[in-house]
């Protein structure tokens, strides 16, 4: 069966350094992959364009989009903007219904967002929030409804920027090595964040580190870290 991967940001870039090799790996695989940016992180999150002289929300808003959506095609991935606003990220009775309608129509078999915790940047919790409580919204109880539910996703946090702050464990890792030129190229288009590629990039092989010393493959040289957050039903261990 397609694998179905849906991943939430607070802001249009978060995707692409946290999750960008995951998504890619599964689109490359015959998956499906579609992000969903809360807001374009147009006051925020956009610290090259508000450089140039008279810059204005609705042109970041409009740079922001055509961004991510270069990125989201270097991923094989579909991007769908909600334009929630950031800093402060709210997300109101409303705007929770066309998150968890927007959870519901994509039927994610995966679901990959923020961590509860990121003393940095006050948006990437309200984000784990709305998007925690969208998805048992979109699942219920398990039970028959008076509403259409869909089967509950797997839950994974990706990895905050600096995850010792951020009550981030990973317990996956993604090898990413060779999706790792698709992830490149997604964060070369976030143009208005270029001060994160190396940083992620570096990271990618931190990671793969890890990866290796867990596995013992030798052949990982890059990989993203997840957190997952409900347990596995398995056959057998």
């Amino acid at each position: 069966m397609t694998r179905r991967l849906l991943v939430v940001g607070a802001h249009s870039a978060d995707f692409v350094w946290r999750a960008g090799g995951a998504i890619a790996v599964t689109t490359r695989e015959g998956g499906v992959a579609q992000v969903i940016a809360l807001s374009y992180g147009e006051r925020g999150e956009s610290g090259e364009l508000w450089k140039i002289d008279g810059q204005t929300v609705e042109q970041v808003k409009r740079a922001r989009h055509a961004e991510a959506e270069r990125a989201a095609s270097a991923l094989g991935a579909e991007l769908r903007a909600l334009d929630f606003g950031d800093y402060p990220l709210e997300v109101g009775p409303e705007r929770l219904a066309a998150l968890v309608e927007a959870i519901r129509e994509f039927a994610p078999d995966v679901l990959v967002t923020h961590t509860d915790t990121d003393p940095f940047n006050p948006d990437h919790p309200a984000a784990y929030a709305a998007v925690s409580r969208a998805r048992t919204l979109a699942a219920g109880a398990g039970v028959p409804s008076a509403f259409e539910t869909i089967k509950p996703p797997e839950l994974y946090l990706f990895e905050p920027h600096q995850p010792e702050l951020g009550n981030f464990v990973p317990t996956t890792f993604v090898d990413i090595t060779p999706v790792i030129d698709a992830k490149r190229e997604a964060m070369a288009a976030m143009e208005s964040q270029a001060y994160l590629r190396q940083y992620y990039d570096e990271r990618a092989q931190h990671r793969a580190n890890h990866a290796r010393r867990v596995s013992g493959r030798s052949d990982v040289r890059f990989a993203e870290a997840f957190q997952r957050v409900l347990p596995q039903v398995l056959p057998q261990l």
